[in-house]
């Protein structure tokens, strides 16, 4: 018997790891049921910008005094038909941004379309309310970053 392992095998040789596996390092499994750090972040921002959205749908419905009343306009629509358009984008981005932060992968796609669609009404609202409106648009514009970058891992 040789005093030296064959050469094909690596344990035992002076110079490797005994806990290293064959194959190297194995990544641990990611925890079920938790989400990425920019998912997470995107779901929060769309249910906080949705339940917003909501209470600026009702708001304009209602035909509060909320907003400033504007004369001629290209994209001239009724307040109360913007209050409908906020109101369902709002349910919308709410409902979803609550699946983000359960884990639902299926979430992310549509997330990005409806922060996309949010971010076109809120241009088209500008005249009403303009600095609501950069707000909310630049709170659609991290929710579609945080989206996009993030990775099927991540969700």
């Amino acid at each position: 018997m040789s005093p030296h392992p064959p050469t094909g095998d690596p344990h035992g040789e002076i110079g490797t790891a005994w806990s290293t596996p064959r194959g190297g390092p194995h990544r641990p499994a990611p925890p079920v049921g938790r989400t990425g750090g920019a998912v997470a972040f995107a779901g929060v921002l769309m249910l906080c910008g949705g339940v917003l959205a909501v209470l600026q749908g009702v708001a304009a419905v209602a035909e509060d005094d909320v907003y400033a009343r504007v004369g001629s306009y290209v994209y001239e629509l009724s307040l109360t038909g913007w209050g409908w358009i906020h109101l369902v984008l709002g349910a919308l981005a709410a409902t979803t941004g609550a699946a983000l932060l359960k884990g639902l992968t299926w979430a992310r796609h549509p997330g990005i379309f409806l922060a996309a669609l949010s971010l076109v009404a809120q241009f088209l609202f500008l005249p009403y309310e303009p600095l609501w409106s950069i707000t909310v648009m630049a709170i659609d514009v991290f929710v579609i970053w945080s989206l996009a970058a993030s990775g099927p891992q991540d969700t």
